[in-house]
């Protein structure tokens, strides 16, 4: 999920897959006109502060522009056949 630079700059960057999944679902939840959004997403997630929670939601925006932008490049998996069905799927 997030995976920037700017992790460790504030916060716990130790998300576990389960927390990402309760953060993904939480935001689905709880969108930008709740009321104490980040108090409720922490809540949901467990084991994080509401200011950890909004922090990963940040870099998670700023890894998204980044993809769009074209700037994280795609991987280099190894040739299956398929791939390039594959990756004309994975275009954004």
């Amino acid at each position: 999920m997030a995976s920037s630079s700017l992790n460790s700059s504030r916060g716990s960057n130790s998300w576990t897959p389960k927390q990402n999944k309760q953060f993904e679902r939480a935001l689905a939840l709880y969108d930008k006109d709740t009321p104490d959004r980040w108090q409720n997403v922490a809540k949901a997630v467990g084991g994080k502060s509401a200011e950890e929670v909004r922090w990963h939601y940040e870099i998670l925006i700023q890894d998204l522009i980044n993809i769009e932008a074209g700037q994280i490049p795609l991987p280099n998996y190894k040739n299956s056949g398929n791939n390039e069905r594959l990756m004309k799927n994975l275009r954004l």
